[in-house]
């Protein structure tokens, strides 16, 4: 070998690696979005039932208010066959109920609120409640399951959080609905919807939900607010 080869010729590891170039990438889309509806087989489908709520705090009102009213008449009217003067407000009540006619602003205005409380406590009587609990899945009657729907957000939020593409996203769950909005910082909008879709579809037949919600994605670049 030579002084020219040998001057020529360089160590190993040093020497440069190739210089590759990548294209810089154009997004004409600022959202994409879609819906659909997750198939269940009859197999996986169950009871629809939902849990009712025991309205601790309704029937405890609604308790020491009718507690209250009896015992306060119950004293008045205690008060009266012991040859006592009835209590102020019962006769300012029954010389106003006898004075005022039924067509009176405050006789109709009293009528309407009494009416909308007994209404309120009839949805409450004839509605389950629980809106964020979702009826799960089970196999043995005797065993019924539910699942919170903030806990179900943060797994399906976790899931879209690992498609490539995703910078951040928002899950609402509901009883018949899940909607998803992302930001996407880099991808075509459409291919990161369509992971999405997929992701969040997989993620939601993995909850074991009794009914199928629909799922709603849509994906916005950064700095657009939908």
């Amino acid at each position: 070998m030579t002084d020219n080869e040998s001057d020529d010729e360089e160590p190993a590891g040093t020497r440069p690696l190739p210089l590759l170039e990548k294209r810089p990438q154009t997004f004409d889309q600022s959202a994409s979005a879609a819906s659909y509806t997750p198939v269940l087989t009859p197999e996986e489908g169950g009871e629809h039932r939902r849990m009712w709520s025991v309205r601790r705090l309704p029937a405890a009102v609604v308790a020491l208010l009718g507690l209250g009213a009896a015992g306060l008449l119950l004293y008045d009217v205690v008060a009266v066959r012991a040859d006592r003067p009835a209590m102020a407000w019962r006769r300012t009540l029954g010389e106003q109920l006898a004075a005022r006619p039924l067509d009176d602003v405050w006789v109709l205005l009293g009528a309407g609120v009494v009416a909308l409380l007994g209404l309120w406590l009839l949805v409450l009587a004839a509605t389950p409640g629980h809106r964020r609990v979702l009826a799960m899945r089970g196999g043995d009657d005797d065993v019924r399951a539910w699942l919170d729907a903030e806990a179900a957000a943060l797994v399906l939020r976790d899931r879209a959080m690992e498609v490539p593409g995703v910078r951040s996203v928002r899950v609402r769950v509901r009883r018949a609905k899940v909607e998803a909005r992302a930001v996407a910082h880099f991808r075509e909008l459409d291919d990161v919807r369509a992971d999405l879709d997929t992701a969040l579809g997989d993620a939601v037949a993995a909850l074991g939900l009794a009914r199928a919600p629909r799922l709603r994605v849509r994906v916005d670049r950064p700095g657009k607010r939908g």
